[in-house]
C-alpha cells in the first residue's frame, strides 16, 4: 500500500464505487465535485455502484449521477446484482438465517435485526435509528419468529447502545459458520451468504459487460469493501478507512469530506 498518488497508469476500463463513506458522507451529503467526476467517468466507461444498500435506496443515487441505462449495480454486499434502471435481477444469492437469528437472541437479546425484502423494503424486529437503512427506506416491524420465513440475501444486526468493538466481539461469540459477515462503522453486523461479498456481484457484472478485473478501478472505505479492492486491478481506500482496509488497498486517497473519489477519477476522466 502507498499513501500518496501513484504514477498515472493506463485508464481503467470499468469503475466500481461504494456509496456510503465513499461517495456520500455520513450526513448523506454528496459534493458537486464528486458528482461531476462520476458523470464524466460514466460517459467514458461503465460505472458500477457496489454497496451494502438495498436496490430501493441505491437507485436514487444512480439517478443523481445520471448513470446511463443498461449498466449494473451490486447491492446487498454482493448478494444481488441488478440491471439499471429497470432493477432486473441478474444474480441473487440467499441463505437461511434461522440459526444466526437464534444465536443473536441468545447473545445479544437487545439487538435489533432486519432482513431485506425482494422489493428493497425491510422486515425489522424494532425500528432502526433514522437513516440507518437508507433515507426513505420502507420498514415493517415483525416478531423475531416472523423475520425470515424464507431464505434471505442479508441479515442486519444493530444495537445503538453498543460500540463497534463490542460488535467485533459479538461476531466472535455468535460463532458464525456457513455465512459471510462484515462489521460496520458502528454497532452494525451485516451477514451474507457464505462466500458472498461485493466481488461476487462485480464478477457477475463484469461477465455481463465482457470486461476483465485487471481493468477495474474500485474505491471503498469499509471492511465490506476489502474483497472488492483486492479483486480489482486497482483498489483504492478512502482516507477515513479502517487500517485493515487501507492495508488491503493499492493506494489511499483523501476522505469523503475532501472529495477523495474525485481526486482519483480526475486522473483519467
Amino acid at each position: 500500500m502507498t499513501n500518496g498518488p501513484r504514477p498515472v497508469a493506463a485508464a481503467p476500463t470499468v469503475v466500481a464505487l461504494d456509496i456510503d463513506g465513499t461517495l456520500i458522507d455520513h450526513d448523506e451529503q454528496l459534493s458537486e465535485a464528486v458528482v461531476d467526476a462520476v458523470r464524466r467517468t460514466a460517459a467514458r466507461v461503465p460505472v458500477i455502484l457496489a454497496t451494502g444498500r438495498a436496490w430501493s435506496t441505491t437507485r436514487p443515487v444512480a439517478e443523481r449521477f445520471g448513470l446511463p441505462s443498461g449498466g449494473f449495480v451490486v447491492c446487498s454486499n454482493g448478494a444481488r446484482t441488478l440491471q439499471y434502471p429497470d432493477g432486473r435481477v441478474v444474480d441473487e444469492r440467499t441463505f437461511d438465517p434461522t440459526t444466526v437469528i437464534a444465536s443473536v437472541r441468545k447473545y445479544a437479546p437487545n439487538a435489533r435485526m432486519a432482513v431485506e425484502e425482494h422489493d428493497g423494503s425491510y422486515l425489522v424486529t424494532a425500528p432502526f435509528p433514522d437513516g440507518d437503512l437508507g433515507v426513505g427506506a420502507k420498514i415493517r416491524v415483525v416478531g423475531a419468529d416472523e423475520l425470515a420465513p424464507e431464505p434471505v440475501t442479508r441479515l442486519i444486526i444493530r444495537d445503538p447502545e453498543q460500540s463497534e468493538a463490542d460488535f467485533v466481539q459479538l461476531a466472535e461469540r455468535l460463532g458464525l459458520h456457513g455465512v459471510s459477515y462484515f462489521v460496520g462503522w458502528t454497532a452494525w453486523l451485516d451477514i451474507a451468504p457464505e462466500g458472498v461479498d461485493k466481488s461476487t456481484g462485480l464478477k457477475v457484472a463484469l461477465a455481463q459487460l465482457g470486461l476483465e478485473p485487471d481493468g477495474l478501478l474500485a474505491i471503498g472505505d469499509g471492511r465490506n469493501d476489502i474483497e472488492m479492492l483486492t479483486y480489482a486491478g486497482r483498489g483504492i481506500a478512502m482516507g477515513s478507512s479502517p487500517d485493515e482496509v487501507k492495508v488491503a488497498a493499492d493506494e489511499v486517497t483523501k476522505s469523503v469530506q475532501d472529495d477523495g473519489v474525485a481526486a482519483i477519477l480526475n486522473r483519467w476522466f
